[in-house]
């Protein structure tokens, strides 16, 4: 049996961070996930960092980014580019992020008071 190379520099540095930069990371969930047209609930969720059971409860009230099934078990999917729109429309949507929505950069209407005494 061969020595491995990463052990003895493990033991004579004492610390596995060295270990383990020697060695390329594998690709993550999430960056083959984008690469990807179609996502799954699971991927679309770590996408969008929420659960998947979020994106189940919004699916079934009719809310969140659009879905469809696809495959021959009817798999609940979800495409990157709507979900990319989805979140842009909510950024629009939210006045924190879109100025004309704020309520304190409009000039308050003034108030009449025009009551008739009957």
């Amino acid at each position: 049996m061969l020595p491995c190379p990463y052990r003895s520099s493990l033991s004579q540095q004492g610390n596995p961070a060295m270990h383990r930069s020697a060695i390329p990371p594998a690709p993550t969930t999430s960056s083959v996930a984008v690469r990807t047209a179609f996502l799954t609930v699971k991927d679309a969720a770590e996408y969008l960092g929420l659960s998947p059971h979020t994106l189940y409860v919004w699916r079934h009230r009719r809310q969140g980014p659009p879905s469809f099934r696809m495959g021959p078990r009817g798999r609940v999917m979800y495409r990157v580019e709507a979900l990319d729109a989805w979140v842009l429309e909510q950024e629009q949507a939210d006045s924190r992020s879109n100025p004309a929505l704020n309520p304190l950069s409009t000039r308050p209407q003034e108030r009449f008071a025009s009551f008739t005494s009957a």
